[in-house]
């Protein structure tokens, strides 16, 4: 089961730099039909002047809720349905937590995490009522190790991995069509990443092909680079699988 480019166009927020502008031209590659969200226009225009398909740049703060209400109504209204969401833009600002004010803290929140909310839910808008479509979020082990300097940031996109399963939790018995995962692409050559991380464009690939997986298996399924990252698994439920042969590997990307 694979999302068609016919069942609907594809967002990616962020899409101006890096990592999003890599799966923007990816998932053009793939026939896609792309929106590429960013706030600075020339970036996202110079993403869609790269890319080998048909990419339309919108300018929108993610951040801003009721803007992000609107531009995707626009969106919709003007270029169909929204088959695929992909819940890319952060901001990395590093910054001690002493030198912080509760409103740069929460300028971060509302970037990387409100930005997740407000767009998954517009998007879930146009997908309930088909009752089928597509969002992953690009996320990352902050959560669980936080480095230093990077309290605003780790928070964030801690809250992001909740909202993804609190997500599940009231969608997927109803709406089994409609896949929701949680994917982590790893140090990448980007502003926000390592100079010698890897290259976006190489994680894009893999993000495009996890994107497109439309099985009800991948939702809630979390994974890492281009491997499944499985549950962990007490003793009991260990000795179990063995015996009766039931432990499967992880999937792969690639």
């Amino acid at each position: 089961m694979r999302l068609s480019p016919d069942e609907g166009i594809a967002v990616v927020t962020g899409g101006g730099s890096g990592l999003g502008r890599a799966l923007v031209i990816e998932l053009s590659r793939a026939g896609f039909t792309v929106v590429a969200i960013g706030r600075r226009l020339p970036a996202i225009e110079e993403t869609a002047s790269l890319a080998p398909g048909s990419v339309l740049p919108v300018q929108l703060d993610v951040a801003d809720a009721s803007a992000v209400t609107s531009a995707f109504e626009k969106i919709i209204e003007e270029h169909g349905p929204i088959a695929l969401l992909i819940n890319n833009a952060a901001v990395y600002p590093q910054q001690d937590i002493l030198d912080e004010t509760t409103e740069s803290y929460f300028e971060t929140q509302n970037v990387n995490f409100g930005g997740v909310v407000a767009c998954s839910l517009a998007a879930l808008k146009d997908m309930t009522e088909r009752g089928k479509g597509r969002i992953l979020n690009v996320a990352t082990f902050a959560d669980l190790n936080p480095l230093p300097g990077a309290s605003a940031y780790s928070v964030s996109k801690g809250a992001a991995r909740i909202f993804t399963r609190a997500l599940i939790a009231d969608l997927s018995d109803r709406f089994p069509g409609i896949v929701i995962n949680d994917w982590m692409p790893g140090m990448l050559a980007t502003e926000m990443g390592i100079p010698n991380g890897l290259a976006p464009d190489a994680a894009a690939k893999w993000g495009a092909e996890l994107a497109q997986r439309m099985e009800p298996s991948y939702t809630g399924a979390t994974f890492e680079m281009d491997t499944e990252i499985l549950p962990p698994r007490g003793l009991k439920q260990k000795l179990k699988d063995r015996l009766f042969m039931r432990a499967r590997a992880p999937r792969r990307l690639s």
